[in-house]
């Protein structure tokens, strides 16, 4: 194929270089021109003009006939494009449609195949909180014949078996293309009251002191999803906490946003390790006492604020501490209403 050619602006054209760049098929159309016509030089300039403004048009039909192909490539569009060109290109065009529509397909069946997968892992995670549950009463009803050691130890291996869980469940639903999130006004400090009551065996037995100072406040997001969210931090703060822990919750109001501080005293994160706490699978320093850890947790801690519009901030200082910093957009509940009728 020949590549564009430079010509000279015509007389009638539109002002500006002398030179202009022209497709393919306009230079070609130029040479020909200028090989058959004859007569003064005005002529040539008026035809040539013509004609370059005829197959200018012709090039844009084929550019607009290539890209709706491109976007919907059905027979009828491929058909529509195979007018616009030569019989030779409409070989090529037909054999990429071929290409394009088994590639939907393919990408349609993966699509159904990943939704089965999703909706088996929500199945089996909603399952196995039945015999979850039944170990719960199971242990309530005999906590006191039991010893006191053999009582936590079975409470952290039943917490930690619902956290796995969980975190199995959140991870299928962040991977989904569907999300049912019903975001609403949710009590901060209500939310927060239910995460520390779910962690509250592990967070005595690590004989932690929290300090709550977080006020009844409203914010707007996804009860669950915050739930989530805020029970995997409460998680990494008993897993790497120091000898006499503490973690602290507070609450700070700004002009364009409001901010809920997490805060521990455990053994917090190493400075060339933070830009990557919030990767998959990443768990820092083996040395550091994390063999056991799966790198799951900062990672759907991150997903999830990403998707609940949550921008999170983090300070840490090695031996010293770790804090988390989530930031919430203001929203009024005027805002809320005029949102809702928008959609309706």
């Amino acid at each position: 194929m020949e590549s564009g050619l430079p010509v000279l602006a015509m007389a009638g054209a539109p002002a500006g270089n002398r030179w202009t760049f022209c497709p393919p098929a306009v230079a070609v159309g130029f040479r020909c021109l200028f090989r058959a016509c004859t007569g003064d030089a005005s002529c040539h300039s008026l035809s040539v003009w013509s004609c370059c403004r005829c197959i200018g048009g012709l090039e844009r039909k084929k550019q607009e006939a290539f890209w709706d192909f491109l976007e919907h490539p059905d027979q009828w569009h491929e058909e529509n494009l195979v007018k616009t060109v030569s019989g030779s290109e409409a070989d090529c065009v037909r054999l990429l449609g071929k290409a394009l529509r088994e590639k939907q397909l393919a990408c349609a069946r993966a699509a159904a195949d990943m939704e089965d997968y999703e909706e088996y892992v929500e199945a089996w995670a909603h399952e196995i909180k039945t015999p979850l549950s039944l170990l719960t009463l199971m242990l309530d009803n005999q906590r006191g014949d039991m010893p006191e050691s053999m009582d936590y130890k079975l409470d952290y291996i039943r917490n930690q078996m619902q956290e796995y869980v969980n975190q199995m469940l959140y991870y299928a639903r962040l991977k989904s293309v569907r999300k049912d999130y019903l975001f609403e006004f949710v009590d901060l400090r209500d939310c927060l009251e239910e995460v520390l009551e779910d962690y509250r065996l592990l967070l005595e037995e690590k004989q932690f002191l929290v300090q709550n100072q977080v006020p009844h406040t409203e914010v707007f997001t996804d009860r669950r999803g915050l739930q989530f969210l805020l029970g995997q931090v409460v998680s990494n703060a008993v897993k790497y906490s120091s000898a006499d822990p503490e973690l602290a919750l507070r609450w700070e109001t700004k002009e364009t946003e409001a901010i809920l501080r997490i805060r521990d005293n455990g053994m917090g994160v190493r400075t060339c390790d933070l830009p990557y706490i919030f990767e998959k699978g990443f768990t820092g320093d083996p040395a550091d006492g994390k063999k056991k850890a799966t790198g799951m947790g900062l990672y759907l801690v991150k997903k999830m604020a990403d998707d609940l519009r949550i921008r999170l901030d983090v300070w840490s200082e090695w031996g010293r501490g770790f804090e988390l910093s989530l930031s919430f957009p203001l929203v009024e509940k005027e805002d809320k209403i005029l949102l809702d009728k928008k959609n309706i």
